[in-house]
């Protein structure tokens, strides 16, 4: 089996570790379950990747109900551990008229505080691949977790996900120089290259500057509703997004990843692989809540309409 990231595997067989958090979205009338890494360990699973997820929530009736509500998912809760000091996280959403959303975050929650175990190592060092993002990096005991589980992991993919005041330049730049590929918004692009020096304005220039910065041959930015734009080593594969009408994007970026990782790990077509990513970040960003279920006919049906 030949693909982009793993050679010797099929889809099947390949095995993705989602570190980070898992949490309760709160809407104005509603929760819905959330967290970057695990809508992107849940938009693996359907598409038939077997992925596991890495976190920790309270020991409350919060806590006690997401694991309830991930199992039902048919998601392994084996690594999610109960932390009896901390409570399970809980975020604020509010949506504007275009359906995008600013989140409000509660500090030093259970996932601020996922222990280094045997366990947790070993997990990482069996597997294919290993996912994270730049949220969980916020508070000391997760992030120094995250450093170990990084040092052990065979291929690393960054999500970044700036979310202010939760981050700081230097940590950032740490993990993307542990990464074997990073995905990231243009607004995240452009803030996090200014930050580092650059003195370019263009979206491509600014992504090698980054590229070149933390020696990462895989890369990627989003651009809303304009599409996406894939970097691997030094070729660059476009789309230029789908027309669509918007109902909420929560959840819709962490979907475009799973997918792109999905098809990376299927193909060695990666124009495809970015096109198919879009389609289902599209997709989620039309319907309410941040995991529809996609399958995959529907999607290839959205890209090719007959």
């Amino acid at each position: 089996m030949n693909s982009l990231f793993i050679n010797h595997k099929s889809p099947s067989e390949i095995t993705i570790n989602c570190f980070g958090e898992v949490l309760w979205d709160c809407f104005a009338n509603e929760k819905r379950l959330g967290g970057a890494p695990l809508n992107v360990c849940l938009r693996l699973n359907s598409l038939g990747i077997q992925a596991k997820m890495l976190s920790a929530v309270g020991n409350d009736a919060l806590g006690e109900e997401l694991l309830d509500d991930i199992k039902t998912r048919n998601i392994d809760t084996d690594f999610i551990t109960v932390n009896c000091h901390k409570k399970t996280s809980t975020v604020e959403v509010t949506l504007d008229s275009n359906g995008s959303a600013t989140y409000e975050i509660v500090a030093d929650t259970a996932w601020d505080n996922i222990a280094l175990t045997p366990a947790l190592i070993e997990q990482v060092k069996s597997s294919d691949i290993f996912v994270f993002g730049s949220l969980v990096g916020r508070e000391k005991v997760s992030l120094n977790t995250l450093k170990q589980l990084i040092e052990v992991a065979q291929f690393k993919v960054f999500d970044v996900n700036l979310r202010k005041p939760h981050y700081d330049l230097e940590t950032l730049i740490q993990l993307m120089q542990s990464a074997d590929f990073i995905k990231l918004n243009d607004d995240e692009l452009y803030e996090i290259a200014h930050a580092m020096g650059s003195k370019f304005n263009s979206l491509e220039q600014n992504l090698e500057f980054i590229a070149d910065k933390t020696n990462t041959p895989y890369m990627c930015v989003t651009k809303g509703s304009h599409g996406a734009l894939l970097k691997i080593n030094d070729q660059n594969y476009y789309n230029s997004g789908y027309l669509i009408k918007v109902v909420d994007t929560v959840g819709a970026g962490d979907s475009f990843l799973g997918s792109l990782i999905y098809q990376l790990c299927n193909t060695t077509n990666a124009q495809y692989a970015v096109n198919f990513a879009c389609a289902v970040g599209a997709m989620v960003a039309q319907n309410h809540g941040a995991t529809p279920e996609l399958p995959i006919n529907a999607i290839e049906q959205f890209m090719n309409p007959i």
